[in-house]
Parts: C-alpha cells; structure tokens; sequence
C-alpha cells in the first residue's frame, strides 16, 4: 500500500495480488487523471508493469504535460529502488524482454541513475548464461542425433560382414569338400598301382588321406580396415594336429601388409579339422588358405 502522497510502502505477498489490470487509455487522461491512476498503481504496487498501465508511465505522462511536476518528480525518484527491484525480479526468473522494458522506463524517469548499470550488466548476464544453455542444447541433440547415425551404420556393415563372410565360408567349404570327394577316386588308382607291386614282390603302402575342414570361423574384419573401405587377402600357411586343432600358425603373404594378418591367423587358429590319415593312423600335415577380405 501506499500512504496518500503516493509514496509506496512494504511490499505485499505477490499470492494477495488480483490480476493486473488491462492497459490504460493514457493519452486521453489529464492530468488530475493521471495523477490518480498513479496513486492507484503506487497502492497496488505496479510500478513498472503491466505494460501501459503502471505508476511509472503515469507518472512520466504527467512530467511531459507539466515538466516540473513535484509530485510526479518526487514519487519517481522515492520509488525508482522499488521498481529496480521489479525489473531485477524479472532478470532472475529469466522474462528477459519484460526486464529489458522495465529497465527502459526506470532510464526514462533517471538515466544518470547507478542502478541501471547493475541492472544492465545482470540481464546481459543472463542472456548469455540463456543463449549458452540454448547451444548446450543443440549440441547435444546434434550429438545425439550423430551418434545414432554412427550406430546405425556400424551395424549395417556387421551385418553386411556377416553376410560375406558367411558366404565366404561356405564356398571355402564347397571347395574343400569338392576336393576331398575325388579323393577316393585317386586313392583307389594308387591302391591299385600299390596291388601291382606287390604281386611282383614290391612292398605295398598303406592308405594316406588328407586333413579336412569340418568347422570353419569367419575372420573378423578389422574396425579400422572397415571404416577406411580397405580391401585385401592374406595368405595362411599352418600345420593340423592329429587333433583336429591347428597350430603353427603362419602368414605366408598378405596384401596390404599387416592390415589383415591378425584377423586371418586368429580365424584359423578357431579352425576343426578331420586330420589326416596314414596307415588308419591321424598324422599332422600342413596346408595353405587364402582369405579374402571384402566389403
């Protein structure tokens, strides 16, 4: 409230206010008019808002239809901390636009006044402090939004990888089974042969068969190969136990050098074989593979 000169007094709880009133018609109200609804706004403690109907536009009103008003020049000056107060009310709680209004019209009633400047520097704070929050926040979402495209894309090569060396595999295979299936065709011609020799008196050998791949592994491209689009062969010279393991593992020759060694030596050391026979007996041999690495 305040006292019937219109000097303002303790604050009220902001929760016992009513609703602002709409903006006034201040260009057609005199001066005893003005002066009242300035009064008015002065008990209701509307100094600098809402926009159009405050007791400071009342008050500058009446300082432009009478310059030197006392009571209008009076009241501003009493009331300016008050209303400095608002537009600092309205900085913290961020309505950047409203404080920015309400600093305007304190600078209308005393430019030459200190707290402008306080006031000034706090809400240039506050828009950068805003602006930056606002950046933080979209370099967050286009960070978000890159690392899903990342993720996408990195699955779809596994899954295109996958795929080729699943194919891989099974041509290996097909090929390793060709080869095996004509085997016994040569076996028997040197079975024969061997029958020959020892009808003359020779000494007849026994049955040799050679190590077959049962379980294969698919090599695992190497990230950076993957993400660089490289392409290349390695080729793996190692023994097969009379396990069925491998050992002894070798690269023999790779294009590019050392890019896909790795990858090829782990992926035959993960390799089952059916091993080689003489005799009736499992014996170790040693065989090459070529790997390919393709995208």
């Amino acid at each position: 409230m305040a006292d019937s000169g219109g000097h303002p007094s303790t604050p009220v709880s902001t929760a016992t206010r009513a609703a602002p009133p709409p903006p006034a018609n201040v260009a057609a109200m005199d001066l005893n008019q003005l002066l009242a609804e300035a009064r008015t706004a002065m008990n209701e403690q509307r100094y600098l808002a809402p926009a159009g109907n405050n007791a400071f536009e009342f008050y500058l009103r009446v300082l432009e239809k009478e310059p030197g008003n006392k009571v209008a020049s009076d009241a501003l000056r009493e009331t300016f901390p008050f209303a400095a107060s608002s537009a600092e009310q309205a900085i913290n709680s961020r309505d950047l636009g409203e404080a920015q209004r309400q600093i305007e019209l304190l600078a209308k009633a005393d430019p030459a006044n200190f707290t402008l400047t306080i006031l000034r520097s706090k809400l240039d704070a506050q828009r950068k402090t805003l602006d930056k929050q606002q950046q933080q926040a979209v370099d967050q979402e286009k960070a978000a939004q890159l690392a899903a495209q990342k993720a996408a894309a990195d699955k779809l090569a596994a899954d295109q990888l996958a795929e080729q060396q699943k194919a891989q595999l099974a041509a290996q295979q097909k090929t390793e089974q060709s080869r095996v299936a004509q085997q016994p065709r040569q076996q028997s011609a040197a079975d024969g042969g061997a029958s020959a020799a020892a009808d003359g008196g020779g000494t007849a050998a026994g049955g040799t068969t050679a190590a077959v791949l049962v379980k294969g592994a698919a090599a695992r491209y190497p990230t950076a190969a993957m993400r660089a689009r490289q392409e290349g062969w390695v080729v793996v010279s190692f023994t097969v136990d009379p396990d069925g393991r491998t050992s002894d593992v070798k690269v023999v020759e790779s294009q590019p050098r050392h890019v896909f060694d790795r990858a090829a030596v782990d992926a035959v050391e993960r390799y089952r074989f059916n091993p080689a026979m003489k005799d009736g007996v499992a014996v170790s041999s040693v065989k090459q593979q070529r790997i390919e690495f393709k995208l």
